[in-house]
């Protein structure tokens, strides 16, 4: 059965609608994708790239109508669009009307000057869908990573290093596996201090909070550590883990984008529906000027088709049950 993948463009001041067009150059059957922008604006990108309009004259569009939008420049009526766009792509999502969600990037400040509420995708898909938990999953080559903390600063974000919020990561990790089509999945929980902490030489949350946390939950899940940081994410892209528990933001970004900076694609766990993303900004830096790179996006697209109705299947098995 074709999966059917919702595309929003993102921020039209940055580089989504490009990558996105590029993106959709790689397929011939072009019915099984709705793109939610700015249409006008997403033709004139076509222009920009002399790309033929033909092309994409028969794909679905959904148009988020706007004015004119200057390339590289935080605006207010792109944040407009860009937050109507996403918001449009919930809806339909609920509907049944796509299989899965693919966001090209948006700007934060953008979305703030058009008075949105929410900070970021995250947090927008998870209140208009009534999610309650929602994680975030890099997927790069072989290498997974779930994060603990997200959008906080660093200190805030070893403060949450405590044991029931570890146990609760390994529960969204092992859940994460799950919806993705993988049980039983070796889970890794990466250590916060140097070396892991060598015996509290650096540190005593390996052995007062993470080390308890995994002991309670090695019965009933599949999981280890910790591991010192600055190995266990090589070991994972080497298979020897399924999935690595990440405490904070940096950590496991860094370790995917060093990796393989491009195909970095980021998943959300916990809505009703599978969403994909770059895992980059909107390159106001290049926007309009037709060099940005669209692996990224292509990654998205290629990541959705593939998990889109093994994650639908698997949310009303494991989540809504």
């Amino acid at each position: 059965m074709m999966t059917k993948i919702g595309i929003t463009l993102g921020d039209p001041a940055g580089i989504g609608y490009e990558i996105t067009a590029k993106s959709l150059l790689n397929y011939k059957n072009k019915d099984r994708f709705v793109l939610i922008g700015n249409r006008e604006h997403f033709l004139s990108v076509l222009d920009l790239l002399k790309i033929d309009r033909k092309y994409f004259e028969d794909i679905e569009f959904i148009d988020i109508d706007g004015g004119r939008i200057e390339f590289g420049k935080v605006q207010e009526e792109a944040g407009r669009i860009s937050y109507k766009s996403v918001e449009k792509g919930i809806e339909i999502a609920l509907k049944g009307e796509i299989d899965a969600l693919v966001t090209a990037p948006i700007n934060k400040e953008s979305w703030q000057r058009a008075g949105s509420k929410f900070i970021d995708h995250t947090t927008m898909l998870q209140e208009l869908t009534g999610s309650k938990d929602v994680g975030t999953v890099f997927e790069v080559k072989r290498l997974r990573i779930i994060f603990l903390t997200k959008h906080i600063s660093l200190i805030e974000a070893c403060r949450q290093v405590k044991k029931e919020n570890v146990k609760r990561g390994i529960i969204m990790a092992d859940q994460a596996l799950k919806m993705l089509g993988i049980d039983n999945g070796k889970i890794a929980v990466a250590a916060l201090n140097p070396h892991g902490g060598e015996g509290g030489l650096f540190g005593r949350e390996e052995i007062d909070e993470i080390l308890p946390a995994i002991k309670e939950m090695e019965g009933t899940y599949n999981v280890y550590g910790p591991f010192p940081a600055d190995s266990i994410f090589h070991q994972a892209s080497l298979g020897y883990y399924d999935i690595v528990l990440s405490l904070y933001h940096d950590q496991g970004h860094i370790a995917a984008k060093t990796y393989d900076f491009d195909r970095t694609v980021s998943l959300n766990i916990g809505l009703p529906f599978l969403r994909t993303t770059v895992d980059h900004g909107t390159a106001f830096d290049i926007a309009g000027k037709g060099i940005a790179k669209e692996i990224s996006m292509l990654e998205s697209i290629k990541k959705a088709i593939k998990y889109a109705l093994i994650y639908k299947e698997n949310y009303y098995k494991y989540i809504k049950k």
